[in-house]
C-alpha cells in the first residue's frame, strides 16, 4: 500500500482537539508510530488528559504533517528532521525579528504628552 501524498491528506476539520486516532486518519500515520514521535520531537506534546487520552492542538496536526513529509517524502531520518525542524523554527524566529524591529522610546516626547494630558485632566 503506498503512503498518501501531502497533497492528498484530508483535510482538517476546525476543531480545537483531535484524538489519536482522528490524528492518525488526517495524518495517514499509525497511533503507535504518533507516540513514538512523541518521544523523538520535542514540539509534539498533546494534551493529556483521563485515562493518559493524547489530544492534539490543530497546530501539533501541522506539524505530524510537516515531520511524514520529512520522514517519508523527502527522506529525512529522525534525527535529521529534527535538525530542519529546529532550523525552520530558527528561521521563522529571524525573519520576525527582522521585520518588526523594536520600537524606539523617546521619552522626552513621552513626558510633553503626558504634561499636556495632565493639563487637560485639571
Amino acid at each position: 500500500m503506498e503512503r498518501p501524498t501531502r497533497s492528498e491528506l484530508p483535510p482538517i476539520p476546525a476543531k480545537r482537539y483531535f484524538t489519536i486516532g482522528e490524528v492518525s486518519e488526517l495524518c495517514a500515520v499509525k497511533a503507535h508510530v504518533l507516540r513514538y514521535w512523541e518521544q523523538e520531537f520535542t514540539q509534539l506534546r498533546p494534551v493529556k488528559r483521563r485515562g493518559n487520552r493524547r489530544y492534539y492542538q490543530h497546530h501539533e496536526v501541522l506539524l505530524i504533517r510537516r515531520i511524514r513529509e520529512l520522514l517519508y517524502e523527502e527522506g529525512f531520518t529522525i534525527s535529521g528532521a529534527r535538525q530542519r525542524l529546529e532550523h525552520d523554527a530558527d528561521t521563522v524566529t529571524e525573519s520576525a525579528t527582522a521585520s518588526s524591529p523594536e520600537p524606539s522610546l523617546d521619552v522626552g516626547r513621552l513626558r510633553t504628552e503626558i504634561s499636556a494630558i495632565l493639563k487637560i485632566l485639571g
